[in-house]
């Protein structure tokens, strides 16, 4: 960190909305956040205690729902507190920093994990026979480590440029967490290597797992078509579906805020919602709702739980 950082503390302006709301926004949003917890809790208990769900595919499935679970406890009790009480918008210079970093680490290395589970979905459906081979115990566990050391590099990369800046004044965020857009505009200087950096390496890291992505599924679903039932065919798009959602909802929102020329504070802070506060709880609702072998594992946890004494 820069000597010439003065600032101590920041104050979040907040999420934008009508004085009246703030009642009925922290109860929304609560009642969202303990949903995130106690879904990707569950599946990673289900997983954990279900032996017919020891595959890579759910291997990758528990790091994204502990991702997901921690994604959002970087930034949600905070904004909760931002609607409850003034002192609560309040936030230390190097709280400030951790949340930075912590975000950025957990959003990078989801980003990175979305991708090697749509290598892993490619490899399923275009080379079945020799699946097992190629994603083994080894193979899995080398996939894994590397997204977490990439968003950790990528997010140690993004806090030091963004705070080796000097920081004097004002010190109002225009956001409820702290992200760079908004605290670059607070520094004491010239932001526009900053800025750019920002913009070539999210970009590069968004777009090219993006497209890592599509090529992916354009192979998958080439393999798909090449199914001779449909049944086969109906459950290879089921299998696929879930994950196309969730990293739609993931991307879009990073890439309006990140990848487009100039800011928006009104727009930035809704559009953030989206993947800070809805996308982690996607993950519990669609790999639950829309996966039978979850759903089936979820049923025979409850049984187990209901009845102890049944074998």
């Amino acid at each position: 960190m820069s000597n010439a950082s003065l600032m101590t503390a920041f104050i979040f302006t907040g999420l934008p909305h009508a004085p009246g709301l703030d009642a009925l926004l922290f109860g929304v949003f609560l009642l969202v956040y303990v949903l995130t917890v106690l879904g990707n809790l569950l599946i990673l208990l289900v997983i954990r205690v279900d032996s017919h769900l020891h595959t890579p595919m759910y291997y990758f499935l528990t790091n994204l729902s502990f991702i997901d679970m921690w994604f959002s406890t970087v930034t949600v009790p905070k904004m909760l507190m931002t609607l409850v009480s003034p002192s609560g918008r309040t936030i230390s210079f190097h709280s400030c920093v951790a949340q930075l970093y912590f975000f950025h680490f957990l959003e990078s290395t989801e980003c990175f994990l979305y991708t090697v589970m749509s290598y892993d979905r490619y490899l399923a459906i275009s080379y079945p026979l020799r699946y097992t081979r190629m994603m083994s115990g080894c193979s899995c566990a080398l996939l894994a480590t590397s997204t977490w050391l990439r968003g950790s590099l990528h997010s140690a990369v993004q806090t030091i440029m963004t705070f080796h800046l000097p920081y004097c004044g004002p010190n109002r965020i225009q956001h409820y967490f702290c992200d760079a857009p908004p605290i670059l505009k607070l520094a004491c200087a010239d932001t526009s290597a900053n800025e750019m950096v920002i913009f070539v390496d999210i970009g590069i890291v968004a777009s090219g797992c993006f497209v890592l992505i599509v090529l992916s599924y354009v192979s998958i679903v080439c393999s798909i078509l090449r199914i001779r039932t449909s049944d086969g065919r109906r459950r290879a798009f089921q299998t696929c579906a879930s994950h196309c959602i969730v990293v739609l909802c993931f991307f879009v929102p990073c890439v309006v805020i990140y990848l487009r020329p100039g800011s928006m504070d009104t727009m930035d802070g809704v559009v953030a919602v989206f993947y800070t506060v809805l996308t982690p709880l996607l993950n519990p609702v669609v790999y639950t709702l829309r996966n039978k072998e979850v759903k089936k594992a979820v049923l025979k946890l409850r049984d187990k739980v209901a009845h102890p004494q049944r074998k």
